[in-house]
């Protein structure tokens, strides 16, 4: 009985968020969040892809632009590809797959000179890494954009037209278990009403 009432206690805890408010799926997952660069063997299937795709495209845009563009990679020999061009995705060669999130220069708000591309391309990568921590899968965002070397790197590889830019190589894999979420808040950087 002092196992079922601990474990209760447990259950109950583990759905309470900050000040005791309940904390929803949504919460959890945002909470959960890790980047996660140690995979064990296993495949993540087309479906899974696609589901984090799709939560990737329904990220905010500036004007409903939808500069975006999703390269998935599931290749073995290309995701070692990959991880032997990029120095700090060197975890790519593990996983399962990778997305690439990249932008169309001339299809995002303010025209080729803007850089809302960027902005667009940060928030659908949100949205995949937290569809890959919903999905119990683990996932970490590796930059490509800005360093041009890298750029042009994964633009000749993945033989991407010179009006789309790379932001990021997101490897997708079967989680070690090796990395924990992180405690992120620090009240001393939430202002109210002003700085």
């Amino acid at each position: 009985m002092k196992r079922f009432i601990a474990l209760c206690v447990t259950l109950m805890m583990s759905t309470l968020a900050f000040g005791g408010e309940p904390m929803n799926d949504t919460i959890k997952t945002i909470m959960n969040r890790k980047s996660v660069r140690a995979y064990k063997e296993g495949a993540v299937s087309k479906e899974q892809l696609e589901v984090i795709v799709k939560a990737g495209m329904a990220a905010p845009t500036a004007v409903d632009k939808r500069p975006w563009e999703f390269i998935v990679i599931n290749d073995k020999a290309m995701l070692k590809k990959l991880s032997d061009i990029l120095p700090y995705a060197k975890m790519t060669e593990k996983a399962a797959a990778a997305i690439i999130v990249a932008g169309d220069i001339d299809r995002q708000q303010g025209g080729r000179e803007s850089d809302f591309w960027m902005v667009d391309c940060s928030a659908a990568t949100e949205n995949v890494l937290l569809a890959v921590e919903s999905l119990g899968l683990g996932a970490v965002w590796t930059a490509v954009y800005p360093d041009k070397e890298r750029i042009e790197a994964v633009r000749k590889l993945l033989k991407i037209p010179s009006t789309v830019v790379p932001l990021n190589v997101i490897p997708v894999g079967i989680p070690t278990g090796a990395e924990k979420p992180k405690d992120k808040w620090n009240p001393k950087q939430l202002h109210w009403n002003g700085w």
